[in-house]
C-alpha cells in the first residue's frame, strides 16, 4: 500500500479535521497487507490514528483510518446515537460500534447507511439519507446533504483544500508522520 495513496485518500483525517476515512486498497497477499497495516499503525498511533481493514472482497481490502477520540465525541451526539440504535447497535463505546460496523460490512454487500457517522458526516444528513432512501437531498458532495447545506459545502471545500495541500506537501517530501497531526 502506497503511503502517497493513504495521504491522497485520508488527508482530512490525517490533518485532524475529519474523524475517519474509508478507502479501497488492492492487495496480493492478505498477510503482507496486514504487515503493512501494522507498520503504519506503529507510526500513526502516537498521533491518535488507527488503520483497520473492515472488509475484503475480490483482491481489495476496504480500509478505515480513524481517530478514536474524535469518533467517541461524534457518537455522543443524540441524533447519531439514535441512528445507531435504530440500525441495531447496542453499544455504549465507540470501539464496540466499530466492531459492529465491521460485522455489518462483512454480513452485507451493501454499505450500511450509518457508516457516514464514522466518517464525519453530519448526523442529520445520515438520518435524512436513511429516511429519504437517498432521494430529496439538497445537494451532494462527499455525501448527500439533507440538513445545513451551507455548512456541508464549507466542509466539502475544507476537505478538498486539505487534500490539495497535503498532496503537495507529500510531493515536496513531507513524511506521513509529519502530515499526521496529533490531536
Amino acid at each position: 500500500m502506497s503511503e502517497e495513496y493513504v495521504v491522497r485518500q485520508c488527508a482530512p483525517t490525517l490533518a485532524g479535521i475529519k474523524t475517519g476515512s474509508l478507502f479501497p486498497c488492492p492487495y496480493q497477499s492478505r498477510q503482507a497487507l496486514m504487515g503493512e497495516i501494522r507498520a503504519l499503525n506503529r507510526r500513526l498511533s502516537p498521533k491518535g490514528l488507527i488503520l483497520l481493514p473492515v472488509r475484503y472482497l475480490d483482491g481489495k481490502a476496504l480500509l478505515y483510518l480513524y481517530r478514536p477520540s474524535n469518533l467517541r465525541q461524534d457518537l455522543k451526539d443524540h441524533l447519531a446515537a439514535q441512528v445507531l440504535e435504530q440500525a441495531g447497535y447496542s453499544c455504549s463505546k465507540s470501539e464496540q460500534c466499530v466492531v459492529r460496523l465491521i460485522r455489518r460490512l462483512k454480513e452485507n454487500e451493501d454499505f450500511p447507511h450509518e457508516i457516514g457517522l464514522f466518517l464525519s458526516y453530519p448526523p442529520e444528513d445520515v438520518k435524512g439519507f436513511i429516511d429519504n432512501r437517498a432521494c430529496n437531498f439538497k445537494c451532494s458532495g462527499l455525501w448527500k446533504v439533507y440538513g445545513d447545506e451551507a455548512r456541508a459545502q464549507a466542509m466539502f471545500a475544507r476537505f478538498r483544500k486539505c487534500t490539495e495541500i497535503y498532496c503537495k506537501l507529500w510531493q515536496e517530501g513531507s513524511s506521513i508522520e509529519q502530515l499526521a497531526v496529533a490531536v
